[in-house]
């Protein structure tokens, strides 16, 4: 079978390797070899996937239906292996055993088209924070927790691209974002595995439990900043409405109690990410994605 990236990938990778990057063209026969490795059927390359690996629909030798996942080093694999490996299926897409090859896993096959974001955005936004609260665990105290970022090695790197990307128009935001970081770091008040990417297209339906967590890109912290990403779902649909600010403090108030996290410290960490990844946005060309979070950070 051919193993094309779909065009989804090779857009992305793009944009975070401008000057090219040779695990594109290594990739199929990367895949063709896990493939044999582990003795998998292949089904289906999955369509249009996502933005950091190449995930391949397959059946192990025994039947049974599993995921092939294919990321390059740049998109840490490795730690997502750890991730997994510590919550076991808690919550979380369950890492299946087999071969360990760097940069491929093998996962638990879940229904990859149904998230909790075809639900109505009340239910959405409940059964997304739900699953993340499983995944809020102590982080393994071994040599295996050395592969995790922390949030402050992460957004050390984001507030130096911040500081080098800002110009006078977004100075303000940058401001108050890099303050709100640095009040953040003086005292988080708890120290957990997060999921580290966490948003209801994240969250897809399974078997074994009717919801669980895909694709993390884990670091260690406290839970607001985990939180702060889910905040913003569907940022189009509150940019368009009339009450979309207040709709959003709503939301800040509402995910804060439900999930038992300072109120304050989701809004100062949403502020943050939603500034980084609308210049971050801003930086690949992506324009209207740019204007639209840096809308909704100033509500914040």
């Amino acid at each position: 079978m051919a193993f094309e990236p779909p065009r989804r990938l090779v857009r992305a990778l793009g944009e975070t390797a401008p000057d090219g990057d040779d695990w594109l063209e290594k990739l199929p026969e990367a895949a063709r070899q896990a493939v044999s490795l582990r003795g998998l059927t292949v089904e289906r390359v999955q369509v249009p996937g996502g933005r950091s690996s190449l995930v391949v629909l397959v059946r192990c030798a025994d039947g049974t239906p599993a995921v092939l996942k294919l990321a390059p080093p740049r998109s840490r694999p490795e730690a997502e292996r750890a991730a997994l490996a510590h919550w076991g299926g808690l919550g979380a897409v369950l890492l299946l055993e087999g071969p360990v090859t760097e940069g491929v896993l093998l996962l638990e096959r879940l229904h990859p088209d149904v998230s909790v974001r075809s639900l109505p955005e009340a239910k959405a936004l409940l059964e997304a924070a739900g699953t993340l609260r499983r995944l809020w665990v102590e982080p393994p105290g071994d040599d295996a927790g050395r592969v995790f970022e922390t949030v402050a090695e992460r957004t050390g790197r984001q507030a130096e691209a911040m500081r080098a990307s800002a110009d006078a128009e977004v100075v303000p935001l940058v401001d108050a974002a890099l303050t709100a970081r640095a009040e953040l770091l003086a005292a988080p008040p708890e120290h957990r595995l997060l999921h580290g990417t966490f948003r209801q297209s994240k969250v897809l339906s399974g078997e074994r439990m009717p919801w669980l967590a895909v694709g993390p890109d884990p670091v260690v912290g406290e839970c607001a900043f985990d939180l702060a990403r889910l905040v913003r779902d569907r940022v189009e649909d509150l940019i368009a409405s009339p009450s979309g600010a207040a709709t959003t403090r709503r939301r800040v108030k509402r995910l804060a109690e439900s999930l038992e996290v300072d109120q304050e410290r989701l809004r100062g960490w949403t502020l943050f990410r939603a500034v980084e990844s609308g210049l971050r946005a801003r930086r690949v060309g992506r324009t209207r994605d740019a204007e639209l979070l840096l809308e909704f950070a100033g509500w914040l």
